[in-house]
């Protein structure tokens, strides 16, 4: 599961993690689609020592 089930995009981890965010929280996530209607979707990473990021998105 996870990123590596999605083959760990070298430098893109954020940007594919924030896809499926969109994805879910326009309801186009097919399979995927998590139960209900998500409201407030949370994605977060790290790197290097000392670097992490969070991306909090709603609709």
């Amino acid at each position: 599961g996870g990123l590596i089930a999605n083959g760990e995009p070298i430098g893109a981890s954020g940007l594919r993690q924030v896809y499926e965010l969109v994805q879910q929280l326009r309801g186009t996530a097919g399979d995927r689609q998590v139960p209900g209607d998500p409201k407030v979707g949370y994605a977060q990473l790290y790197g290097a020592p000392g670097t992490a990021g969070v991306s909090i998105l709603s609709r």
